[in-house]
């Protein structure tokens, strides 16, 4: 039976129901269950439903419903079709299914979408679409496998350190979808079919649109999720951290030193273990003992401080007994509650909970935020689980397998609105996870643990760039890689050079990791009780720490991002307004070219800059596809060329090769 229903198309049939309504421009929600009513109560990604109202004709026993560019078709056997403005089918369910009222017969019997149940009102789903011949996939987070297309992907639809699951997909056939269902599950894009699946979950739904270019699709899928706040100023210099700096005179001594050479800086991290003990959000007083004279002298000299939150909670810390009480941490179905082993047992705070979210910004801002800090590094936001047993785990939300993606989002809420209430619009906090929505929130997103190695600069390249497709704009990685790096090997060092290159032109430029140490047995004086004392704290970090050759290049791109502070503020402000990523592959500017399509080791920063890093170790030439539509000139040399050919660039350590669009006004280089 087919009927309207304020406004949404209404298929049911047998046991199913499905929902098919206006949301934002350009969009179309589905919503199907074969339970007894869809449920209303839960838009996860999606932002409230505006007064859009999708255009529904009837005929018989089949129907379409329009939104703007983007139409879905139902036919008489319940097949939905998606179709452009042009009424061209972009995206397909595939049903093999002899049962279908009015099918063409097929004994292999696979509907398109499925419900298993497991008991109560929770189904393992699945959802099946066709697949198009040369279509391309791009989106869907972070991804630690390098690859940009990902088509023929098989991802796991799971929240795990370096790993953000953001289940947007952008396809070069002209639509974008978003699998909005938190749960743990897997997107496989095969050559014959797509199928996205849930571990548990009680309904299906999906939003799709569609645009003649990827930014058209782009901005109607931020005007439904949101988009991040406008960027802090602060926030686009050059940002210093290594693995942890033990005191508040080591810290104001390294942005001392920075001054006294000269040298931009904008942020400097004190990063985990300046507290106590984890669950205890607030500064050890014996190592850290006057933060708001350490941040008053920080922001005499232009430098804000960002510091560390954990979300794990240790049993023996002085909060862990009242937030049990309250049913504020994270609960285990079965055996001990312990969530993570690191320093101590740790039960995860349930960023879930309104309740609980609240608890612990109340920690913050008194401790922190009342204290003069205005920006907040939200670590193991996945959560990092010690043992990823997702069926052992419950939230606030409901299970794990349910609604476990969401974690980070209500991370971010978490801080967010604690700073609106205080005022701030412009709230900006690293995280090291996300999922859809979590932008809204002012989430800067890194890339995680990850290696020290070329190979490893290579699955950032790829990652960061299918992260801004996913909708998440603000992101960034630990220049160098985070796990080991010598900063007295000369390979490691050619490394650091090319990363920092390449991160002078990514959304946040962040030096960070985990180096080594030549001198690990320093310990602080021990306390009893604490445990701060005991934590390794890597070797040195700054951009003087690497040699003569090195400090200079790395002292010379410090001043590049300073010159380009103008054009950035322009990107982060079209990022704020349309949800424009930052950082995005050539066919985001350029996608008549078909060329550029096929280009994975460039990027465009904003419209008018075009970077090509130098991703392998020891390569002192590169080619570059400049793409066709517009004249293109050298940022280094000067040196002009037309668009739509690759061109052969020097590319000695000192030098990245960038080129500007022809028209531009941007001076790179000195």
């Amino acid at each position: 039976m087919l009927h309207i229903e304020n406004g949404a198309l209404i298929r049911e049939f047998g046991a199913e129901k499905i929902k098919i309504e206006a949301w934002g421009r350009d969009g179309l929600r589905v919503r199907a269950t074969v339970l007894a009513e869809i449920d209303e109560s839960r838009d996860w990604a999606l932002l409230p439903k505006g007064r859009e109202r999708a255009e529904v004709s009837i005929d018989g026993d089949s129907a379409v419903a329009r939104n703007g560019s983007i139409a879905a078709s139902v036919s008489a056997a319940g097949r939905i079709s998606f179709l452009d403005r042009d009424g061209k089918a972009i995206l397909r369910e595939r049903w093999r299914n002899r049962d279908v009222p009015g099918s063409t017969f097929n004994a292999t019997n696979i509907p398109a979408r499925e419900y298993r149940p497991i008991g109560g009102e929770s189904f393992r789903l699945a959802y099946r679409f066709e697949a198009c011949e040369g279509e391309r996939l791009y989106g869907m987070g972070q991804y630690q496998d390098g690859r940009l297309n990902l088509k023929g992907s098989v991802l796991e639809l799971a929240q795990r350190n370096s790993q953000a699951s953001v289940p947007f997909l952008l396809s070069s056939e002209g639509y974008g979808l978003l699998w909005n269902n938190p749960a743990i599950g897997r997107a496989l894009f095969g050559a014959n079919f797509t199928e996205w699946s849930a571990e548990r979950s009680p309904l299906l739904d999906i939003w799709v649109t569609a645009g003649d270019t990827p930014a058209a699709i782009e901005e109607s899928y931020a005007a439904v999720t949101g988009t991040v706040p406008m960027m802090p100023e602060f926030a686009m210099g050059f940002w210093q951290c290594k693995l942890r700096y033990k005191t508040q005179e080591e810290l104001l001594s390294i942005a001392r030193e920075y001054k006294r050479r000269g040298l931009p800086l904008s942020v400097i991290v004190s990063d985990f273990f300046h507290w106590p003990m984890q669950g205890e959000w607030k500064f050890d007083e014996r190592y850290w003992p006057d933060p708001e004279a350490m941040v008053k002298e920080l922001r005499d000299m232009g430098v804000e401080l960002m510091v560390s939150v954990w979300p794990t909670v240790d049993k023996r810390s002085e909060n862990y007994k009242e937030m049990l009480e309250k049913g504020l941490l994270v609960r285990a179905e079965r055996g001990v509650s312990t969530t993570m082993e690191f320093m101590g047992n740790n039960v995860f705070f349930d960023a879930t909970n309104p309740a609980a979210r609240e608890y612990v910004w109340g920690k913050a801002k008194k401790n922190y935020y009342d204290k003069g800090i205005r920006i907040f590094w939200l670590d193991e936001a996945e959560p990092e689980y010690t043992v990823y047993d997702y069926d052992n785990y419950r939230y606030h939300s409901g299970s794990v397998l349910e609604t476990g993606n969401a974690y980070p989002v209500g991370y971010a809420q978490a801080f967010y609105e604690g700073m609106k209430k205080e005022g701030r619009e412009d709230v900006i906090n690293l995280l090291r996870c996300a999922w859809a929505g979590s932008q809204r929130y002012g989430a800067l997103v890194w890339s995680g643990d990850i290696d020290t190695t070329f190979a490893s600069l290579r699955v950032q390249f790829a990652a960061g760039l299918n992260m801004g497709l996913a909708g998440i704009p603000w992101w960034t990685t630990d220049i160098g890689g985070f796990g080991g790096g010598d900063p007295d090997d000369p390979e490691y060092r050619e490394l650091l050079v090319r990363w920092f290159q390449y991160g002078t032109f990514c959304p946040v430029f962040r030096l960070h990791g985990f180096r080594v140490d030549k001198n690990p047995k320093y310990q602080l004086v021990h306390t009893e009780g604490s445990k701060s004392e005991d934590v390794f704290s890597g070797g040195p970090n700054e951009v003087w720490s690497y040699g003569g050759e090195a400090y200079e290049i790395l002292k010379s791109h410090l001043f590049v991002r300073e010159r380009l502070r103008p054009y950035i503020r322009t990107l982060m402000k079209a990022a704020h307004e349309k949800g424009t990523p930052v950082m995005r592959p050539l066919f985001y500017d350029f996608p008549a070219d078909e060329a550029a399509w096929e280009v994975s080791d460039q990027f465009m920063f904003g419209a008018d800059l075009l970077v090509a890093p130098v991703l392998h170790a020891g390569m002192r030439k590169r080619s570059v596809y400049l793409p066709a539509g517009c004249p293109w000139k050298d940022a280094r040399s000067g040196a002009s060329y037309r668009g739509g050919e690759s061109v052969e660039c020097d590319a000695p350590l000192a030098s990245i090769p960038v080129f500007i669009k022809d028209g531009a006004d941007i001076k790179v280089f000195g």
